[in-house]
């Protein structure tokens, strides 16, 4: 069964990110934190100061100067050391060799679109020395286009398994095709299971910190000129293993990945972002984040323009416009339970609107969602369906959602509830256009 509507709304936090800000409110039978104090040690209660310490960056005229990542991770390195603060990016363009690595407490803001952060052409090279899993170098066979402080990926075939090694790491020391690296491999690199080296990385980067701001700014991926890397690895954002993150009025274009990815984080809010035409997904709410709140983004010319990976729970999507995906514009998947997606407007998706996922089949579902005051127009094919739910997908509440085909009936539908699919409950909804409103197979089984 779906909660009520006020209890799930009530689940899905608001959470102030930006440094400094007051922590959460009293437990139950504690006396509730009133007028903190800053206490050494207590990260948890703290004063919301009226002034933290400003570092600006840009290409000239400011504390820091310079035109690549180097100085902006030096910005931030030195507002992280002074226990948090604002990083401001002044107008101009940053050419990126390595991804900008956020810290905790650190907001990261720029001036609006012209502060422009742009991926450098990406190169590639094969290995021409084994390297196994404690060793913290490579040889390339061709080190043109390599230089010391690049962001690289290693990516090769797992010699033990049918796997695939992806490896990201910094270059930090050079002789000849010989580059010593930040960090060990922690994977053997055997000529046998073909392995490269790649300049790709995110344009920026966090693992492991918590209550970041990242705000009014153009990130570019120069997607024509770089080599394909996943968003399990990369992306305009790449955030790993995080907590209480803001996205807010960023432009995330042209990545050869995804735009803005996020796995196994908690409490990320994407507010009023433009995410558009990468090669992956516009928003990837990635394996196991809970709590996500994504709300008035665009997301246009991606191949799926939101999608919901593995396990993402409690979360809300509401007023995205959604336009002009290859193939889904709101994909819901395995484990993927008790979400709430409402208010969004999904135009011309390549294969289905809202699609849920077949997955493995019961117990993997997207089960227990809500989808909510949707509109949908103009989706797939001939035969598509606007809203398609597949597998054995169980407990969703379609509500007051607008689905509307223009282009001629043909033998599209609106809603498609696949055979093993039960408890989907559709109320109040409207379609117009289609061959079938709703092309319900559950009543051809058995």
């Amino acid at each position: 069964m779906m909660p009520d509507r006020r209890q799930f709304l009530g689940s899905v936090p608001v959470v102030a990110v930006a440094a400094g800000a007051t922590a959460a409110p009293a437990e139950p039978d504690r006396p509730a934190v009133r007028n903190p104090r800053a206490t050494s040690g207590d990260a948890r209660f703290e004063p919301k100061w009226e002034e933290q310490l400003t570092v600006t960056v840009g290409t000239r005229d400011a504390d820091l100067n310079g035109t690549g990542e180097r100085v902006i991770q030096a910005a931030v390195d030195a507002v992280a050391r002074a226990g948090g603060g604002t990083v401001k990016l002044l107008p101009g363009t940053f050419r990126l060799r390595n991804a900008v690595y956020l810290a905790s407490h650190v907001r990261l803001v720029g001036s609006g679109p012209d502060t422009v952060l742009i991926k450098e052409p990406s190169t590639v090279s094969r290995l021409t020395a084994d390297s196994d899993w404690y060793d913290q170098e490579i040889t390339l066979a061709d080190a043109a286009g390599f230089k010391v402080g690049d962001g690289i990926c290693l990516r090769a075939k797992n010699v033990h398994h049918t796997g695939t090694v992806v490896i990201k790491r910094t270059l930090v020391a050079r002789s000849g095709n010989r580059f010593k690296l930040d960090k060990g491999l922690r994977e053997n690199l055997w000529a046998a299971g073909t392995p490269t080296a790649a300049t790709l990385f995110p344009i920026l980067s966090g693992e492991f910190v918590t209550d970041v701001a990242i705000e009014n700014l153009a990130l570019d991926g120069n997607r024509a000129n770089n080599a394909e890397l996943d968003g399990n690895f990369a992306g305009c954002i790449f955030l790993q293993d995080c907590a209480n993150i803001t996205v807010r009025k960023v432009t995330a274009r042209n990545y050869n990945g995804d735009g803005i990815s996020w796995q196994i984080c908690h409490d990320v809010t994407v507010e009023d972002c433009h995410s558009h035409d990468h090669a992956g997904l516009g928003l990837h709410p990635g394996s196991g984040s809970q709590r996500p709140v994504m709300r008035r983004n665009k997301l246009i010319g991606n191949n799926i323009g939101l999608f919901f990976c593995w396990g993402v729970k409690f979360g809300l999507a509401e007023d995205n416009t959604i336009e002009d995906t290859k193939t889904a514009g709101i994909s819901v998947g395995h484990r993927d339970t008790d979400n709430l997606i409402r208010n969004n407007v999904v135009r011309r998706s390549g294969q289905a609107g809202v699609l849920f996922r077949p997955e493995r089949g019961a117990g993997f579902t997207g089960d227990r969602n809500e989808v909510a005051g949707n509109t949908v127009e103009d989706t797939g094919g001939d035969t598509a369906a606007a809203v398609d739910v597949q597998g054995t997908t169980a407990n969703l509440v379609f509500r007051k959602n607008v689905l509307r085909e223009t282009r001629g009936p043909a033998k599209r539908v609106g809603f498609r509830l696949g055979k093993d699919t039960k408890d989907i409950s559709l109320d109040d909804n409207q379609t117009a256009g289609f061959a079938l409103p709703v092309q319900d197979l559950r009543k051809n089984n058995g």
